[in-house]
């Protein structure tokens, strides 16, 4: 089948399983933008003092571009070698290790990911699937027979005992974030969302299950939800960024 972009099971982005928004509001702050500082360079005697003040603007967005895109889930593995492309048919056991993968730097939902029960191809073969943009993790189970990926950066194996620098302001289009390492637990607030285009997610695990999903929703306008230390991963597509507010 054309399964590129279809989702037949699990948890669907932009369809509600389960309704819970913390009732814990944030402090009114908006969390909204695309992480990148500017600044304006004060006018100077001579053009080169200019062109070089402009030279360190661009440095410093450059760099604050930087820390935010680490803020948005890229705390742990730097540098790890990939464990497989990420295109292809890849058989458990054979091709690919039972294990958790994660795939960073997807845009526009382009990156297409299935489980599967067996290789028929049929929808009935779907144990879980998702379409990403930005970071998403993913448990490859020793009972699957095949994983496909279309789209995708390569992906990597993760250390489940790895840690990082949480970080406390989330890319709202930044993917799946896991708790305590990529990002804090705590209430976060997003603001600015219009036609229910904002959907969020907290679960227990990545194998993307309907029984992972701890709690979910579809939001306009201003959503406020609280990150557990016991959750494993928060998701996040299509809202505007995420502000640490309690």
């Amino acid at each position: 089948m054309g399964a590129k972009g279809k989702i037949a099971l699990g948890v669907v982005v932009g369809v509600v399983v389960i309704g819970a928004v913390s009732a814990n509001a944030g402090d009114g702050d908006s969390g909204s933008g695309n992480g990148k500082g500017s600044s304006t360079s004060a006018g100077r005697e001579s053009g080169k003092q200019d062109k070089d003040d402009a030279d360190a603007d661009a440095d410093d967005d450059a760099d604050a571009a930087t820390k935010s895109d680490t803020k948005a889930g890229k705390a742990e593995g730097a540098g790890k070698k990939a464990a497989f492309q990420g295109d292809g048919d890849f058989q458990v056991g054979t091709d690919v290790k039972p294990g958790t993968y994660r795939t960073t730097g997807n845009t526009d939902a382009l990156c297409y990911w299935e489980r599967s029960k067996d290789a028929s191809g049929e929808m009935d073969s779907i144990l879980a699937n998702d379409n990403v943009s930005g970071t998403s993790y993913v448990t490859i189970l020793k009972s699957d027979k095949l994983f496909k990926t279309s789209g995708c950066k390569d992906w990597e194996a993760v250390d489940a005992k790895a840690s990082g620098t949480p970080a406390t302001l989330i890319k709202g289009d930044g993917g799946m974030h896991k708790v305590g390492a990529d990002i804090a637990p705590g209430t976060y607030r997003s603001s600015g969302n219009t036609d229910d285009l904002c959907y969020w997610e907290r679960t227990k695990d990545s194998s993307h299950s309907m029984e992972s999903v701890i709690a979910n929703n579809n939001v306009s306008g201003s959503a406020v939800v609280t990150i557990a230390a016991g959750d494993a991963y928060f998701k996040t597509s299509g809202c505007k960024d995420w502000k640490k507010s309690g």
